[in-house]
Formats: C-alpha cells, structure tokens, sequence
C-alpha cells in the first residue's frame, strides 16, 4: 500500500468508478463496508483522496484527521457538505462533477409537470385505497400551454428542449441569458419575473438560490400568476416561500405544485404544506437516477485519477491550473478581476452578448487565463450561485450565450500596467479598467472616462451634464437617507459638459433614494455595484 495512493469511497458511488481506480495499478480503493469501525481513523490519516457525495460532512475537523489527504472529489454538482477554506488552507484540491444530473433533473422535472397537470399521484393513491374516483382528477392537457422558465442554465435549458417538443411554448426569466442564446434555444426571453408570471399555465425554476433568487415566488409574485398555475421545483428548496404556496395552494389561486426540493430536507413532521392535497412531493430524487449516479461516479474517479497521477485539474472549486510561481504573480491579478467582473454583474447591462478584457504591462509576459476567467467568475456568480468556478465558468459563459475574448497589448498606455474589461448587449456597452498603485487596486476608467477610486465597499456611479451645485445636491439627497459617502472621485469631458462621479458608499442607498437620483433631468445614467 506504500508505494499506492489510498483513494477512500465514504459514500455508495457507481461501482464503474471505483473500478477506474483501481485498474489504474497505482490507486488503491477502500469503501465504508470493507473497513472496521474502530479502524476508520487509521484510514482518515493515510489517505490520499476522498469520494464523498452529500451524506458525508467533510468539515476542519473531518480534514485535520485527514493528515495527508490531497483531494476531495464530490460526486454531483454542490459542495455545500464540503468545508472549502479548511481544504483549501491544507492544500487540499476539492473537484466537484457539476454535469453529470442535467438529464435527470430536467427528466425529474417533466416528471413533475405531468404529475400536477393530471393528479396522477393522488388518483393512485385512492387506487390503492380500492376507489375508482375519475370524476376528481380530471387534468389539463400540456400541448399548447405556456411554460415560464425561472433560470436558463443547463437543466433549464433541457426542459426547454424536451417542452417546445411537446408542442408548448415556453418563455423564460434568466437576466443572464443574451437574446441570441434565447433564440438559438427557441424561447421568448421575458425582462423580469412580474411580467413573466402572469402569462404562465406552468411555471418550472431551475436557478441557483442567491440573496437575489431567495423566494422569487412569494405571496406577492404569487399573486402575479394566473389563477390555476402550476408550480414544479426541482432546483433549490429557499426559491419558493412555502408558507405562501400553502395558502395558494389553499386557495385555489394554484391549482397544483410539484417539489422536489424543500426549504428544510427533510422536512418536519408538522410541515405545513404536508396536508395540502394538491402537492406532489418528492425526496430530492433529481439525480436519483442510476444513468446520473454512475455518470458522476465515473466523472469523479476520472478526475481523481488525472489528478493523483498526472497532476491534471480538472472541476476544482479552490484552485486554477497554473503552476506555484505563476499563481504568487497572479494572486493580485486574481482578487481584481473577481472584483471587475462583480462589478459588471451589477453595474453592466443585463443580457450581454459578449465580454473583452484588454492587459497592458508586465501582466502580459504571463498566462492571463485565470484573470480572466477570475472576471467571468465573477461577472456570472450572481447568475450560476456558488456552483461556478474557475474551471466550469466557461461553461457557464456558453450556455448563457456570452463569448469572450481576452488581449495582450503591447503599444502605448497611460499605466505601467493595466486590466481593461467590456461587456457589451445588442443596445448597450459598460467598460471599465484598474490599475495598481503600489499593491493597492485602483479603477482608474469608467465608460472611457478617466477617474480614479477605490474597489471595495459600494460603488455608486452617476454620469450626468456638468452644472453648478450637482454634487452638493447628491450629497445632501444621500445624507437625507442616512447614506454615508467614504470617498468620491470626480471627472469632466469639459465645462457644462458630460461629468462622471464615482462615490464610495458605507451603505446602499435605499430605493426612494435612487427613485429620486433617476428622476432628476442631468442625469444619464446611475449605477451601483457592492464589491464586498
């Protein structure tokens, strides 16, 4: 075993797998059954890698056992069982298979459509109890029906496919998907949720849970839908307000749901939402399909495999493929393009078509890859959630509809060294470029406009016409609301001209106030980014 990497399965995963491993002549694999209770600690100690799926709570301490563990492969897509920082400050690599469950989430979900638009779960239930009931499940036909699409990443995109075969139409919400994606895949993109809502026979959300996504369906947009929707969820359980879909579902304002996933998994005895008849519940069976569980089984191992033997990365959540020199001259580069692609997510135009990241100076003598795929990251973490990372995110980029591009220049600039980024929509374009003052980020371009700020906190930017007395009365509009300003930076094309301000924020100003900035007539434009 000496001369072997110890590869340690914690959890069932896809015997085909396992088998990769072990043909590779170097590995040895240990499963949970094979190994004595009294023994695990010894194994925790000497193994290599670590195959886990979601049961298994791989924490500081689970990690500070696991003396000389070197990677952590996740079969399925999020790594929330995985404590990242504690693995990442051991050197620990953590691999996730993020592709593997699209089929059958997207399978799952279509499940659940027709499961709510004929009561086929409840009309077996009364089979069972000897009835024959057909008067009180009769259905809905799904051909010709609209279905509304929350989120257009890869599974919402499959259900997009296997719908519009069915003959429904289908629109979607996803502020992240450009208008040639959407009409490559064949749907109507809608601008927001409210004015998606009402339109919808089927609603289906297929987006990551973020501060943004949190109860997207809440008894407000609730109130939105068409009486006698039908809700699926499949994707993340803090997406829908459960307490307000009981009392739609009450009501009658829902005609039927469908979960599969639940704001507490499980869910308590008392659950409310237990006693509603016309819900359909699953355990979070989305990837519960022996094709998904062996595709990210045999993912995994492969990934463990490459890594252990031949150094390769491959679906890492804590670390880019470069090698250690490369990566301390990158670290800085790193931090800022996060930081300049947030920036964009919040302060660019929505449904952008494509990102182009320009670098100047020393930079350019080194693989910029990572910077910018740092920038995507960032740019798409609002859109994709905690799954996105340095690895994946080009997938990500794709699916959305985004290309990239990135430049070394060599010719002419005003800095030593400098990270200019584009994001650009069919009707709009958001640039901005950093430099660094010492080790110190700076922004030092927006919109062509040169200015100098800071990166961190709330950045609030105003374009309007140049006039006596404008700023003042920003400042005291923002002071009326309790908002305190750290720094401001200020710039003009000329006199009476088009003047930028850039204002460095304790806090977020609250909407009354940016109702109040937007409605001033010398305003072009306001935009507000939090980078911390």
């Amino acid at each position: 075993m000496s001369d072997k990497f110890l590869v340690f399965a914690a959890e069932a995963v896809s015997p085909k797998g396992l088998e990769i491993l072990r043909q590779s002549g170097k590995i040895e694999v240990l499963e949970t059954k094979d190994i004595p209770k009294e023994k695990l600690d010894e194994v925790l100690a000497t193994m290599d890698g670590l195959i886990v799926r979601s049961a298994t709570k791989v924490n500081a301490a689970y990690i500070e056992k696991a003396a000389n563990l070197k990677v952590v492969g996740r079969a399925g897509v999020g790594v929330d069982n995985v404590d990242v920082d504690a693995a990442t400050a051991r050197g620990v690599l953590v691999m996730n298979t993020p592709g593997g469950n699209t089929i059958s989430t997207a399978e799952h979900a279509l499940s659940l459509l027709f499961s709510v638009a004929r009561s086929i779960p409840q009309a077996h239930g009364t089979m069972r109890e000897g009835k024959w009931d057909r008067k009180s499940f009769q259905g809905v036909e799904i051909y010709g029906k609209t279905l509304g699409i929350i989120g257009m990443g890869r599974i919402g995109a499959e259900v997009a496919r296997r719908a519009i075969a069915m003959g429904m139409r289908v629109r979607v919400y996803d502020p992240y998907l450009s208008l040639s994606r959407a009409r490559t895949l064949q749907v109507e993109l809608i601008e927001t949720v409210d004015a998606l809502l009402p339109d919808c026979d089927f609603i289906t959300l297929h987006t990551p849970l973020t501060p943004e996504t949190k109860h997207v369906l809440s008894e407000r947009t609730l109130a939105l839908c068409k009486k006698g929707v039908r809700i699926v969820n499949c994707a993340r359980g803090g997406l829908i307000d459960e307490l307000a879909l009981k009392a739609a579902l009450d009501s009658g304002h829902v005609a039927a749901a469908a979960l599969d996933v639940y704001e507490t998994e499980p869910p308590v005895a008392d659950w409310a939402l237990r006693q509603c008849p016309n819900l359909v519940m699953t355990p979070h069976l989305g990837a519960s399909t022996a094709e998904a569980q062996e595709s990210v089984g045999v993912e995994v191992a492969e990934q463990i495999a490459d890594y252990l033997l031949n150094g390769v990365v491959r679906n890492s959540v804590n670390l880019p493929s470069v090698d250690a020199k490369t990566m301390e001259v990158l670290k800085p580069y790193l931090a800022l393009g996060g930081k300049l692609g947030l920036l964009l997510a919040q302060a660019g135009p929505k449904r952008a078509e494509k990102l182009t990241v320009r670098y100047h100076g020393p930079i350019t003598e080194f693989t910029t890859a990572p910077v910018t795929r740092a920038i995507l990251e960032g740019l798409l973490r609002p859109a994709a959630g905690p799954e996105v990372n340095q690895i994946n995110v080009t997938k990500f980029a794709h699916s959305l509809g985004l290309t990239y591009s990135e430049t070394k220049l060599s010719g002419d600039c005003d800095f030593s060294e400098l990270v200019e980024v584009e994001l650009a929509a069919q009707d709009e374009t958001v640039s901005v470029a950093a430099t660094f003052f010492g080790h110190h980020p700076r922004i030092v371009r927006f919109n062509g406009g040169s200015i100098e700020s800071g990166t961190d906190g709330v950045l609030f930017f105003l374009e309007n016409k140049d006039r006596p007395g404008i700023v003042g009365w920003i400042g005291t509009l923002l002071g009326k609301h309790q908002v305190n300003i750290a720094n401001m930076a200020l710039s003009r094309t000329a006199q009476g001209g088009r003047a930028l301000t850039i204002l460095q924020l304790d806090s977020v100003p609250p909407d009354a106030a940016m109702d109040e900035v937007r409605k001033e007539a010398d305003i072009f434009s306001v935009r507000l980014a939090r980078l911390s």
